[in-house]
């Protein structure tokens, strides 16, 4: 018989720690279990988790033995559904050590329900962000990071474009975020270059650029639904900011929508992806005013000085006369149609509201944004889907996240009742089950509960 091989128990530790390895079994039963490949309920299952993996799920009557001495955690037919996502995110930045406030905004988000992120603001210590999730430093979701915005101003040439794409493909980012104010030039040295390093690209539509060349070239994801009240216009010398006011809403009685039916195929030919921010639009660039929403609950989770920008940038458009009802109301309801457009065409959405951004605080902005989308017609599967499958889909990883199977990351969000019913119940989050790590609703709520402390106006 070989001899035991002893380990030191702080040799152990600081091996586990330096892995992010938790080891962690789990077994969570009497759930009703949402796959979401259909609207069906597993009723009354188990999920068996093991080292950040779901290696088995488990009928009642199914269970095989071995497993009954597994921690368990009791889910008392709860309903398991594998999360959602922020894929529009301005995750705040750090020039020092201090990540106190980026893991509040983390918290914020897993208190929701969402275990994955993409970033759209990049940064540098984005990167060490997932660093420290991957050492298990920082409770987060999965991070998605872009590098730093590229845009009329960062990229002052062509060659400044190629450069600036190989530093941010060899830094590690995830994928690039183009901003307004490119040419044909600068646009096409970018685009040209990541897909020659094959990483991918989106984000707002430059003007002289247009949505047409963006979809032709490899756009990956147009943000905001960007670029497509401007492809409609036929006059272009009226997309003057001066004239079309912010995102052209003004212009929206000027659409030819004739044009519509072929910017549709020309987004599903070139598969493209939508993040429609709808609630981005409705707070920001809305007709209600800015003092309603400072009053709002979420807000009392945010720095007092952030709500008072929000409420200053808001302030600024409605004392221009910009945001009237007779302005905002037609560009809000064009918005819902071209979404349930191209939805129904069949482009894939991506759950997207543009958090920390004007009122929209982070994890509680996309509840708004979910309410948006239905009343838009999309259906609570697919509005889920785009939460959570399709976010692994856009990454190239479909099945290995986003989903609850066999095989797949143990991520998954117990709720109180069934959103597939009633949509409001993902605001019942009662645990999240992280990568595999348990989180318990007795630490989200403190977790709620200290940022609150820490945020109480003085």
């Amino acid at each position: 018989m070989k001899p035991l091989k002893v380990f030191n128990v702080l040799s152990l530790i600081a091996l586990l720690l330096s892995t992010g390895l938790n080891a962690q079994e789990f077994l969570v039963k009497n759930i009703n279990i949402l796959t979401l490949d259909d609207t069906s309920v597993k009723k009354d299952h188990h999920i068996h988790v093991k080292d950040g993996k779901i290696i088995g799920i488990y009928a009642q009557n199914a269970l095989p033995g071995h497993l009954r001495e597994v921690r368990q955690i009791d889910g008392q037919g709860q309903y398991a559904f594998p999360g959602l996502a922020e894929m529009h995110s301005h995750i705040p930045i750090t020039e020092t050590e201090d990540f106190s406030y980026i893991e509040d905004v983390m918290w914020l988000y897993l208190a929701n329900g969402i275990l994955n992120v993409r970033g759209m603001i990049g940064h540098a210590s984005h990167l060490e962000l997932k660093r420290k999730i991957e050492k298990g430093e920082i409770t987060a979701p999965r991070i998605f990071a872009a590098g730093p915005s590229l845009n009329g101003s960062t990229v002052e040439s062509p060659e400044m474009g190629v450069k600036m794409v190989l530093e941010h493909h060899q830094s590690g980012y995830d994928h690039l975020k183009l901003h307004p104010g490119l040419d044909m030039p600068r646009f096409l040295a970018i685009a040209n270059t990541a897909k020659e390093v094959d990483i991918k690209f989106g984000g707002h539509v430059s003007l002289d650029v247009g949505l047409e060349n963006s979809l032709t070239h490899g756009y990956h994801s147009v943000e905001h639904i960007d670029g497509y009240i401007e492809a409609l216009i036929t006059d272009k010398s009226r997309l003057d900011p001066q004239i079309a006011g912010p995102f052209s809403m003004l212009l929206v009685k000027e659409a030819d929508l004739d044009k519509l039916p072929e910017l549709v195929q020309m987004t599903l030919d070139t598969k493209a992806w939508i993040a429609p921010t709808l609630t981005l639009f409705e707070r920001f660039f809305g007709y209600i005013p800015a003092d309603e929403f400072r009053l709002e609950e979420e807000m009392k989770y945010m720095p007092g000085i952030q709500v008072q920008q929000w409420v200053n940038q808001k302030k600024l458009l409605e004392n221009q006369g910009v945001l009237k009802a007779e302005n905002v109301k037609p560009y809000l309801e064009f918005r819902q149609l071209l979404l349930k457009t191209l939805y129904d065409a069949g482009v894939p959405i991506l759950l997207s509201s543009d958090s920390p951004q004007v009122f929209n605080v982070p994890g509680f902005s996309i509840h708004n944004e979910i309410k948006s989308m239905h009343e838009a017609g999309l259906t609570p599967l697919d509005i889920l889907h785009a939460g959570s499958r399709n976010v692994a889909q856009y990454f190239n990883q479909d099945g290995e996240f986003g989903i609850i199977a066999k095989g797949a990351s143990a991520d998954f969000v117990l709720l109180s009742g069934n959103p597939l019913d009633d949509l409001n119940q993902l605001k019942n989050v009662q645990g999240v089950m992280l990568r595999g790590n348990w989180i318990e609703k007795e630490k989200l709520q403190a977790e709620l509960n200290r940022i609150e402390k820490k945020n109480v106006r003085k």
